[in-house]
Protein backbone atom coordinates (compact mmCIF):
# COMPACT_ATOMS: atom_id res chain seq x y z
CA UNK A 1 0.00 0.00 0.00
CA UNK A 2 2.66 2.36 0.98
CA UNK A 3 4.43 1.94 -2.52
CA UNK A 4 1.17 2.13 -4.18
CA UNK A 5 0.34 5.52 -2.99
CA UNK A 6 3.58 6.75 -3.31
CA UNK A 7 3.51 6.20 -7.18
CA UNK A 8 0.17 7.39 -7.72
CA UNK A 9 0.74 11.29 -7.54
CA UNK A 10 4.37 10.37 -10.06
CA UNK A 11 1.60 8.97 -12.79
CA UNK A 12 -1.01 11.28 -12.44
CA UNK A 13 2.04 14.33 -12.06
CA UNK A 14 3.75 13.08 -15.64
CA UNK A 15 -0.02 12.09 -17.25
CA UNK A 16 -0.69 15.81 -16.81
CA UNK A 17 2.68 17.00 -18.26
CA UNK A 18 2.07 15.26 -21.53
CA UNK A 19 -1.27 16.48 -21.76
CA UNK A 20 0.23 20.32 -20.99
CA UNK A 21 3.16 19.14 -24.00
CA UNK A 22 0.44 17.98 -26.20
CA UNK A 23 -1.48 20.91 -26.12
CA UNK A 24 1.64 23.05 -26.45
CA UNK A 25 2.31 21.17 -29.69
CA UNK A 26 -1.22 21.90 -31.19
CA UNK A 27 -1.20 24.94 -30.58
CA UNK A 28 2.34 25.45 -32.11
CA UNK A 29 1.04 24.11 -35.07
CA UNK A 30 -2.14 25.77 -35.13
CA UNK A 31 -0.04 29.36 -35.77
CA UNK A 32 2.35 27.88 -37.83
CA UNK A 33 -0.92 26.79 -40.63
CA UNK A 34 -2.77 30.03 -39.68
CA UNK A 35 0.98 31.66 -40.38
CA UNK A 36 1.25 29.37 -43.65
CA UNK A 37 -2.07 29.82 -44.79
CA UNK A 38 -2.19 33.54 -44.32
CA UNK A 39 0.92 33.75 -46.31
CA UNK A 40 -0.46 31.53 -49.32
CA UNK A 41 -3.19 34.16 -49.31
CA UNK A 42 -1.61 36.97 -49.00
CA UNK A 43 1.07 35.77 -52.52
CA UNK A 44 -2.17 34.42 -54.11
CA UNK A 45 -4.58 37.27 -53.91
CA UNK A 46 -1.54 40.15 -53.65
CA UNK A 47 1.33 39.20 -55.77
CA UNK A 48 3.77 41.36 -57.11
CA UNK A 49 4.01 41.58 -60.96
CA UNK A 50 6.74 39.12 -61.97
CA UNK A 51 9.24 41.26 -63.51
CA UNK A 52 8.47 40.63 -67.72
CA UNK A 53 10.61 38.83 -69.25
CA UNK A 54 13.87 40.49 -72.04
CA UNK A 55 12.39 39.94 -75.35
CA UNK A 56 14.93 38.18 -77.72
CA UNK A 57 17.24 40.51 -79.72
CA UNK A 58 15.43 41.24 -82.84
CA UNK A 59 16.58 39.48 -86.37
CA UNK A 60 18.37 42.36 -88.39
CA UNK A 61 20.38 40.27 -91.09
CA UNK A 62 17.91 42.51 -93.40
CA UNK A 63 18.83 46.22 -92.30
CA UNK A 64 20.65 46.59 -95.29
CA UNK A 65 17.93 45.32 -97.91
CA UNK A 66 16.96 48.89 -98.37
CA UNK A 67 20.52 49.54 -99.55
CA UNK A 68 20.60 46.96 -102.50
CA UNK A 69 20.15 48.74 -106.22
CA UNK A 70 22.17 51.61 -108.19
CA UNK A 71 22.37 54.75 -106.41
CA UNK A 72 23.12 58.53 -107.45
CA UNK A 73 25.13 59.85 -104.66
CA UNK A 74 26.17 63.26 -103.55
CA UNK A 75 28.80 63.36 -100.71
CA UNK A 76 30.09 66.45 -98.98
CA UNK A 77 32.77 65.97 -97.21
CA UNK A 78 34.17 68.50 -94.67
CA UNK A 79 38.50 69.28 -94.17
CA UNK A 80 38.42 69.22 -90.53
CA UNK A 81 35.46 68.91 -88.50
CA UNK A 82 37.57 70.09 -85.80
CA UNK A 83 38.06 73.61 -86.89
CA UNK A 84 36.60 76.53 -86.11
CA UNK A 85 35.84 77.39 -90.24
CA UNK A 86 34.08 74.33 -92.01
CA UNK A 87 35.75 73.93 -94.97
CA UNK A 88 34.30 71.02 -97.34
CA UNK A 89 34.36 69.71 -100.93
CA UNK A 90 31.44 68.36 -102.80
CA UNK A 91 31.57 64.64 -105.14
CA UNK A 92 28.88 63.32 -107.14
CA UNK A 93 28.77 59.91 -108.33
CA UNK A 94 26.89 56.45 -108.28
CA UNK A 95 26.86 53.43 -106.02
CA UNK A 96 25.99 50.03 -106.93
CA UNK A 97 25.37 47.62 -103.92
CA UNK A 98 24.39 44.11 -104.04
CA UNK A 99 23.66 41.22 -102.28
CA UNK A 100 27.12 38.42 -102.12
CA UNK A 101 27.51 35.06 -100.35
CA UNK A 102 24.46 33.57 -101.14
CA UNK A 103 22.47 36.56 -99.38
CA UNK A 104 24.99 36.94 -96.18
CA UNK A 105 26.89 39.83 -97.15
CA UNK A 106 26.34 42.79 -99.20
CA UNK A 107 29.20 44.44 -101.54
CA UNK A 108 28.88 48.27 -101.73
CA UNK A 109 31.06 49.77 -104.97
CA UNK A 110 31.37 53.31 -105.13
CA UNK A 111 32.91 55.78 -107.76
CA UNK A 112 32.34 59.73 -107.47
CA UNK A 113 34.21 62.59 -109.30
CA UNK A 114 35.01 65.71 -107.52
CA UNK A 115 37.65 68.90 -107.16
CA UNK A 116 40.40 66.49 -106.40
CA UNK A 117 39.40 64.01 -109.65
CA UNK A 118 38.08 60.32 -109.73
CA UNK A 119 37.40 58.23 -106.42
CA UNK A 120 36.50 54.99 -105.63
CA UNK A 121 35.63 52.91 -102.80
CA UNK A 122 34.01 49.94 -101.42
CA UNK A 123 32.47 48.26 -98.52
CA UNK A 124 31.71 44.97 -97.48
CA UNK A 125 28.80 44.31 -94.72
CA UNK A 126 28.56 41.21 -92.67
CA UNK A 127 25.80 40.39 -90.31
CA UNK A 128 26.56 38.48 -86.74
CA UNK A 129 23.76 36.37 -86.12
CA UNK A 130 24.95 35.71 -82.28
CA UNK A 131 25.90 39.31 -81.17
CA UNK A 132 23.14 41.02 -83.68
CA UNK A 133 25.42 43.28 -85.15
CA UNK A 134 26.65 44.84 -88.43
CA UNK A 135 30.22 45.05 -89.47
CA UNK A 136 31.25 47.71 -92.48
CA UNK A 137 34.44 47.49 -93.83
CA UNK A 138 35.94 49.82 -96.01
CA UNK A 139 38.10 50.39 -98.84
CA UNK A 140 39.99 53.37 -100.34
CA UNK A 141 41.10 53.33 -104.09
CA UNK A 142 44.17 55.67 -102.82
CA UNK A 143 45.08 54.33 -99.35
CA UNK A 144 43.58 50.77 -99.48
CA UNK A 145 43.74 49.47 -95.87
CA UNK A 146 40.56 48.15 -93.90
CA UNK A 147 38.54 50.62 -91.87
CA UNK A 148 36.03 48.16 -90.27
CA UNK A 149 33.03 49.69 -88.14
CA UNK A 150 30.53 47.84 -86.18
CA UNK A 151 26.86 48.24 -84.66
CA UNK A 152 23.44 48.21 -84.98
CA UNK A 153 20.03 49.01 -86.36
CA UNK A 154 17.02 50.56 -84.19
CA UNK A 155 13.90 51.81 -85.70
CA UNK A 156 15.32 52.34 -88.80
CA UNK A 157 18.20 53.89 -88.27
CA UNK A 158 21.42 52.37 -88.27
CA UNK A 159 24.84 53.10 -85.94
CA UNK A 160 28.14 51.94 -86.21
CA UNK A 161 31.36 52.90 -84.61
CA UNK A 162 35.11 52.22 -84.63
CA UNK A 163 38.17 53.79 -83.54
CA UNK A 164 40.43 55.76 -85.67
CA UNK A 165 43.04 58.38 -86.16
CA UNK A 166 42.66 62.10 -87.50
CA UNK A 167 45.44 64.13 -87.81
CA UNK A 168 47.21 61.67 -85.65
CA UNK A 169 44.90 61.88 -82.44
CA UNK A 170 42.95 59.02 -81.64
CA UNK A 171 39.43 59.89 -82.36
CA UNK A 172 35.77 57.88 -82.30
CA UNK A 173 34.16 57.66 -85.86
CA UNK A 174 30.40 57.22 -85.69
CA UNK A 175 28.93 55.94 -89.13
CA UNK A 176 25.00 56.57 -89.19
CA UNK A 177 22.32 55.72 -91.58
CA UNK A 178 18.91 56.90 -91.81
CA UNK A 179 16.18 55.73 -94.42
CA UNK A 180 14.38 59.05 -95.46
CA UNK A 181 12.21 57.63 -98.18
CA UNK A 182 12.17 54.00 -99.84
CA UNK A 183 14.20 55.68 -102.80
CA UNK A 184 16.58 57.83 -100.95
CA UNK A 185 18.53 57.07 -97.88
CA UNK A 186 21.23 59.05 -96.22
CA UNK A 187 25.10 58.09 -94.86
CA UNK A 188 26.79 60.37 -92.41
CA UNK A 189 30.01 60.11 -90.26
CA UNK A 190 30.52 62.00 -87.36
CA UNK A 191 33.79 62.22 -85.33
CA UNK A 192 34.64 62.78 -81.54
CA UNK A 193 38.01 63.76 -79.74
CA UNK A 194 36.25 63.67 -76.31
CA UNK A 195 34.71 60.29 -76.02
CA UNK A 196 31.39 60.29 -77.58
CA UNK A 197 30.64 63.65 -75.53
CA UNK A 198 30.36 65.93 -78.72
CA UNK A 199 30.45 65.18 -82.51
CA UNK A 200 31.20 66.96 -85.37
CA UNK A 201 29.99 66.09 -89.07
CA UNK A 202 32.63 64.77 -90.89
CA UNK A 203 31.35 63.42 -93.99
CA UNK A 204 26.92 62.83 -95.39
CA UNK A 205 26.33 60.94 -98.52
CA UNK A 206 22.64 61.75 -99.89
CA UNK A 207 21.41 58.88 -102.35
CA UNK A 208 19.29 58.79 -104.21
CA UNK A 209 17.55 55.55 -106.15
CA UNK A 210 18.70 54.92 -109.85
CA UNK A 211 17.62 51.60 -110.92
CA UNK A 212 16.82 48.86 -107.76
CA UNK A 213 19.06 46.30 -109.15
CA UNK A 214 22.90 46.23 -110.11
CA UNK A 215 23.57 44.31 -113.55
CA UNK A 216 26.44 41.91 -112.25
CA UNK A 217 29.87 42.14 -113.48
CA UNK A 218 31.27 39.21 -111.64
CA UNK A 219 33.15 36.88 -113.53
CA UNK A 220 31.24 33.84 -114.04
CA UNK A 221 34.12 31.85 -115.32
CA UNK A 222 37.54 32.12 -116.10
CA UNK A 223 38.34 35.64 -117.51
CA UNK A 224 41.60 36.67 -119.79
CA UNK A 225 44.39 37.34 -118.10
CA UNK A 226 45.46 40.97 -118.20
CA UNK A 227 49.01 42.17 -119.58
CA UNK A 228 49.49 44.80 -117.20
CA UNK A 229 52.46 44.52 -114.58
CA UNK A 230 50.88 44.60 -111.20
CA UNK A 231 47.28 43.85 -109.93
CA UNK A 232 46.09 41.26 -111.91
CA UNK A 233 48.12 37.77 -109.76
CA UNK A 234 44.90 36.88 -108.80
CA UNK A 235 43.68 36.51 -112.99
CA UNK A 236 44.12 32.94 -113.00
CA UNK A 237 41.73 32.36 -109.91
CA UNK A 238 38.44 34.03 -111.10
CA UNK A 239 35.67 31.15 -112.00
CA UNK A 240 34.29 28.07 -110.66
CA UNK A 241 36.03 25.37 -109.08
CA UNK A 242 35.70 21.76 -107.86
CA UNK A 243 37.75 21.53 -104.58
CA UNK A 244 39.06 18.37 -102.54
CA UNK A 245 40.71 19.84 -99.02
CA UNK A 246 42.21 18.17 -96.26
CA UNK A 247 42.11 19.87 -92.83
CA UNK A 248 44.08 18.92 -89.76
CA UNK A 249 41.72 19.22 -86.86
CA UNK A 250 44.22 19.74 -84.21
CA UNK A 251 47.20 22.05 -85.13
CA UNK A 252 50.50 22.66 -83.12
CA UNK A 253 49.14 20.19 -80.65
CA UNK A 254 51.02 17.14 -82.06
CA UNK A 255 47.76 15.57 -83.46
CA UNK A 256 48.05 13.92 -86.67
CA UNK A 257 44.66 13.68 -87.38
CA UNK A 258 43.20 14.81 -90.73
CA UNK A 259 39.46 15.43 -92.35
CA UNK A 260 38.31 15.50 -96.04
CA UNK A 261 36.14 17.82 -97.43
CA UNK A 262 34.60 17.95 -100.95
CA UNK A 263 33.46 21.13 -102.13
CA UNK A 264 33.36 24.09 -104.53
CA UNK A 265 34.74 27.80 -104.47
CA UNK A 266 33.75 30.69 -106.72
CA UNK A 267 35.58 33.79 -107.45
CA UNK A 268 34.10 36.91 -108.61
CA UNK A 269 36.51 39.81 -109.93
CA UNK A 270 34.64 43.17 -108.16
CA UNK A 271 35.82 46.92 -107.77
CA UNK A 272 36.68 47.13 -110.92
CA UNK A 273 39.11 44.56 -110.79
CA UNK A 274 41.15 46.15 -107.64
CA UNK A 275 40.01 43.00 -105.35
CA UNK A 276 38.00 39.91 -105.70
CA UNK A 277 35.88 37.62 -103.41
CA UNK A 278 36.25 33.91 -103.02
CA UNK A 279 33.81 31.80 -101.85
CA UNK A 280 34.18 28.71 -100.46
CA UNK A 281 31.73 26.01 -99.03
CA UNK A 282 33.15 22.09 -98.48
CA UNK A 283 31.15 19.18 -96.66
CA UNK A 284 33.15 16.46 -95.00
CA UNK A 285 32.75 14.14 -91.91
CA UNK A 286 32.97 16.38 -89.08
CA UNK A 287 30.28 18.83 -91.01
CA UNK A 288 30.38 22.10 -93.64
CA UNK A 289 32.67 24.38 -93.59
CA UNK A 290 31.66 28.05 -95.45
CA UNK A 291 34.25 31.08 -95.73
CA UNK A 292 34.09 34.26 -97.50
CA UNK A 293 37.48 36.06 -98.59
CA UNK A 294 37.98 39.09 -100.07
CA UNK A 295 41.47 39.75 -101.57
CA UNK A 296 42.34 43.15 -102.34
CA UNK A 297 45.65 44.97 -104.26
CA UNK A 298 47.40 47.89 -102.47
CA UNK A 299 49.12 50.19 -104.88
CA UNK A 300 51.22 51.59 -102.84
CA UNK A 301 53.08 49.22 -101.59
CA UNK A 302 52.43 46.57 -104.35
CA UNK A 303 50.88 44.04 -102.25
CA UNK A 304 48.23 41.71 -101.63
CA UNK A 305 46.12 41.49 -98.60
CA UNK A 306 43.92 38.32 -98.09
CA UNK A 307 40.74 38.29 -95.49
CA UNK A 308 38.67 36.04 -94.02
CA UNK A 309 34.82 35.25 -92.65
CA UNK A 310 32.81 32.97 -91.44
CA UNK A 311 28.79 32.94 -91.45
CA UNK A 312 28.57 33.20 -87.30
CA UNK A 313 31.27 36.00 -86.78
CA UNK A 314 30.08 38.97 -88.79
CA UNK A 315 33.47 40.55 -89.05
CA UNK A 316 36.56 40.02 -91.34
CA UNK A 317 39.52 39.28 -89.55
CA UNK A 318 43.18 40.19 -89.41
CA UNK A 319 44.12 40.71 -93.15
CA UNK A 320 47.05 38.91 -94.51
CA UNK A 321 49.73 40.89 -96.67
CA UNK A 322 51.86 39.76 -99.09
CA UNK A 323 53.11 39.19 -102.62
CA UNK A 324 53.69 37.25 -105.81
CA UNK A 325 57.00 35.53 -106.55
CA UNK A 326 57.58 33.12 -109.87
CA UNK A 327 53.87 32.51 -109.96
CA UNK A 328 53.43 31.68 -105.82
CA UNK A 329 51.42 33.82 -103.25
CA UNK A 330 52.76 34.07 -100.05
CA UNK A 331 50.57 35.89 -97.37
CA UNK A 332 51.39 36.01 -93.69
CA UNK A 333 49.76 37.53 -90.46
CA UNK A 334 50.05 37.16 -86.41
CA UNK A 335 46.62 36.32 -84.52
CA UNK A 336 45.68 34.31 -82.02
CA UNK A 337 44.68 30.81 -82.75
CA UNK A 338 43.12 28.68 -79.79
CA UNK A 339 43.95 31.54 -77.22
CA UNK A 340 47.53 31.68 -78.68
CA UNK A 341 48.96 34.10 -80.51
CA UNK A 342 50.76 32.44 -83.83
CA UNK A 343 52.14 33.27 -87.12
CA UNK A 344 49.78 32.36 -90.46
CA UNK A 345 50.77 31.91 -93.72
CA UNK A 346 48.50 31.29 -96.92
CA UNK A 347 50.17 30.08 -99.78
CA UNK A 348 48.03 29.74 -103.42
CA UNK A 349 49.24 28.96 -106.53
CA UNK A 350 48.83 27.61 -110.52
CA UNK A 351 49.46 23.65 -110.85
CA UNK A 352 48.35 23.75 -114.72
CA UNK A 353 45.85 25.87 -116.60
CA UNK A 354 43.07 25.01 -115.34
CA UNK A 355 44.02 23.65 -111.82
CA UNK A 356 45.36 25.52 -108.76
CA UNK A 357 46.26 24.40 -104.76
CA UNK A 358 46.57 26.22 -101.58
CA UNK A 359 48.15 25.63 -98.10
CA UNK A 360 47.57 27.71 -94.48
CA UNK A 361 49.92 26.87 -92.14
CA UNK A 362 50.93 28.14 -88.51
CA UNK A 363 54.51 28.38 -86.65
CA UNK A 364 54.59 29.00 -83.08
CA UNK A 365 58.54 29.75 -83.24
CA UNK A 366 58.39 33.08 -85.00
CA UNK A 367 58.27 31.34 -88.59
CA UNK A 368 61.73 28.65 -87.82
CA UNK A 369 59.41 26.41 -88.27
CA UNK A 370 55.78 25.50 -89.94
CA UNK A 371 53.14 22.99 -89.86
CA UNK A 372 50.57 22.97 -92.48
CA UNK A 373 46.92 22.22 -91.13
CA UNK A 374 45.06 23.19 -94.45
CA UNK A 375 45.53 21.80 -97.94
CA UNK A 376 42.95 22.78 -101.12
CA UNK A 377 43.42 21.18 -104.68
CA UNK A 378 41.29 23.15 -107.25
CA UNK A 379 40.05 21.75 -111.16
CA UNK A 380 38.22 24.01 -112.93
CA UNK A 381 34.62 23.86 -113.33
CA UNK A 382 34.11 24.36 -116.95
CA UNK A 383 30.77 26.80 -117.99
CA UNK A 384 27.86 25.03 -119.54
Amino acid sequence: MTEAKASSPNSFQRFCQARLTLAAISFVLFVLSWQSQRAFSQSTSAAPAKPPQAHAPRDGQHDFDFNIGVWHTHIRRVLDPFASQTNFIELDGTVTTRKVWDGRAFLEEIEADGPKGHWEGLSLFLYNPESHQWSQSFLHSKAPSLSPLVGSFKDGRGELFQQDTFHDKSILVRATWSVLTPNEHRYEEDFSNDGGKTWALYFTATKTREQPESISDVAAGAEPRSDAPEGHDFDFDLGTWKTRSSRLLHPLTGSNTWVELDGVTVVKKVWNGRANLAEYKASGSTGTVQLLSLRWFNPGTHEWNIDFATPNVGTLGIPAVGQFKNGRGDFYDYEPINGRAVLVRFSIWETGPDSAQSEQAFSADGGKTWEVNWITHYSRMKER
